[in-house]
């Protein structure tokens, strides 16, 4: 228990400098929300000092001090506020981000699912049965890994969306569809637009997580509970997955903890090749306009998935490693 409470008392104070790192960096940052909206519009209707203080209002950057506004940015984020958004003005940036998660957290989140079972269990194979045509297979598949992400990804659209156009160039579903929703028409389309950029993300990471567990199995393998379960005749197969694998696949868990709290950041290249419409390409659209509000919230979610993610992880780890108990 005073593991976990050692735990829960970091990523705790970790949220807190999250919360105000992402307060302080927009407003150190040149200029404000309300210039930019004032920018756009100023070569047709001047806007009057009104209609700026109300802006202001909106975005809470004027009339107030520093630790006031502190204050109202923690008592928003309890009621999800966030703020308007300066891409989709005058949408809610709350609605901008709930539209956008579910996209990135189906494509990135059941691709980072796929990839890494595939590479633990295909590298666990290939480090048992060393010398196997699978562990020759593994050196050249890292070349996919030290492939650049969006040149794969072009290489993919131009071969399977252009000169073999078995799937879509762009976009998340299609047009004829009336209005997205659970229809079936709609996740149909949903799940035939994904393929390319979820196959983009396997092929770039399946072949590390191949490698690590494939060098941490060949390494555990030598260990001594290892050589005493072979000793007593337990079958292969349990000394594999039992002995070897599971303590193997440590290091990878800790891998895993950080792409998947990153599948809430999707994956911005991919997005952007793909015009696809998640979190990674909402935050590059609010990048090319400056729109701080929106980036505010989508940096804040990345963190607290990152941090959530890896406090997880960390509770897992005392199921699978039983000595974090202990050891603290």
């Amino acid at each position: 228990m005073r593991y976990l409470g050692r735990k829960a008392a970091f990523y705790l104070v970790a949220v807190w400098a999250a919360l105000s790192l992402n307060f302080l960096l927009p407003r150190m940052m040149p200029g404000n929300p309300v210039d930019v909206i004032i920018a756009r519009t100023q070569n047709t209707t001047p806007l009057p000092p009104e209609a700026r203080r109300a802006l202001e209002l909106q975005f809470g950057i004027g009339g107030k001090s520093l630790w006031h506004q502190y204050l109202d940015y923690i008592g928003g984020l309890a009621h999800l506020d966030f703020g308007l958004s300066i891409t989709y003005f005058p949408t809610p940036v709350s609605t901008v981000v709930a539209q956008a998660l579910p996209w990135t957290v189906a494509l990135v989140g059941v691709a980072t699912a796929i990839s890494f079972t595939l590479g633990i269990g295909l590298g666990a194979l290939a480090g048992w049965r060393r010398g196997s045509w699978l562990d020759a297979v593994i050196p050249s598949a890292t070349f996919l890994a030290a492939v650049p992400y969006f040149w794969l990804a072009l290489v993919l659209l131009y071969l399977l969306g252009n000169i073999w156009p078995v799937f879509p160039l762009a976009g998340g579903y299609d047009d004829t569809v009336a209005s997205p929703g659970w229809s079936g028409a709609f996740i149909g389309t949903a799940v035939y637009h994904g393929v390319l950029p979820a196959l983009t993300i396997v092929l770039s990471s399946v072949a590390g997580w191949m490698l690590g567990m494939r060098n941490m199995m060949v390494s555990t393998m030598y260990e001594d509970y290892v050589l005493t379960a072979e000793a007593k005749g337990l079958r292969p197969r349990r000394v594999m997955l039992a002995y070897a694998a599971r303590n193997a696949v440590l290091p990878s868990v800790s891998g895993f903890a950080i792409s998947l709290g990153f599948v809430v950041a999707g994956s911005v290249v991919t997005e952007a090749v793909f015009s696809y419409p998640g979190v990674g390409f909402a935050l590059l659209q609010a990048v090319q306009n400056a729109d701080y509000p929106l980036m505010q919230a989508l940096f804040l979610v990345i963190t607290l998935t990152v941090l959530g993610a890896n406090f997880l992880v960390d509770l897992l780890y005392t199921v699978i490693d039983p000595r974090t108990r202990h050891g603290g």
